[in-house]
């Protein structure tokens, strides 16, 4: 595959593919490129006290669309993991082009560049913000106990349930107008058992924190329950 085919690839996979991209290289076990980093001031952050929920969720749950929802009526600040690595490729910055080299070698993105993604995200937004929504994020566990010990605790986990055959189905149905390399059934059974054997241990870390709503019914029905987490997510901060 040409090397800008790759990143095609690699960019559309962190749309909704829920394989953990968030590690050094596969290959070698260490980072290929060193990307600089920054020190952040993250009191504005800490002090601000503001809900941060991760949502989880298969591809082909229907996440997206209660993310969308969340927004509207309770004004938080959606952020998307795969969403901020596509800008920061686009930006044509030093670490863009980083970023840029990292995927063309099929190689992983490393969990602290995504983390400093997130708070450098959080922090322009703190001072607007009612909350942060945090969509397909923690990818797996390790992921979640860095966030927590680096930026904040986190206040909530949505965690929208659908059978491997829903999501598969939805799939393959978007499949027909999508055009995405990744939306045929030998990728979706990948995508979808990476999730499920990364998002459990997830689910069973955060349990206190974490609501599980199935993600089976009218997209109605679901925010409804949403509503009814998130309501007292607010009354609460």
């Amino acid at each position: 595959m040409r090397p800008r085919s790759l990143l095609l690839v690699s960019l559309l996979a962190l749309g909704s593919s829920p394989a953990p991209f968030f590690a050094p290289n596969p290959r070698t076990g260490q980072q290929a490129d060193t990307i600089e980093r920054k020190e952040y001031d993250l009191a504005p952050l800490k002090n601000a006290k503001l809900p941060i929920i991760w949502v989880l969720g298969g591809p082909g749950s229907g996440k997206g669309t209660q993310c969308d929802r969340i927004v509207q009526k309770y004004g938080f600040t959606h952020l998307s993991t795969g969403d901020l690595l596509r800008d920061e490729v686009k930006s044509g910055s030093k670490r863009g082009r980083q970023l840029t080299a990292i995927m063309e070698r099929g190689e992983l993105v490393p969990l602290e560049v995504v983390l400093d993604l997130l708070k450098e995200a959080m922090l322009q937004k703190v001072g607007t913000s009612k909350g942060f929504l945090i969509d397909g994020y923690p990818r797996e566990l390790s992921q979640g106990k860095t966030f927590e010990e680096q930026i904040s605790p986190c206040t909530l986990v949505l965690n929208f349930d659908a059978s491997p055959e829903t999501m598969t189905k939805r799939l393959l149905h978007r499949a027909q107008t999508s055009g995405r390399v990744d939306d045929n059934e030998e990728t979706i059974k990948k995508r979808l058992q990476t999730f499920l054997t990364h998002s459990k241990p997830v689910v069973e870390h955060y349990a206190d924190k974490c609501r599980t709503i199935s993600a089976e019914n009218d997209p109605d029905v679901i925010f409804n329950e949403v509503q009814q987490c998130l309501d007292k997510v607010v009354a609460s901060a």
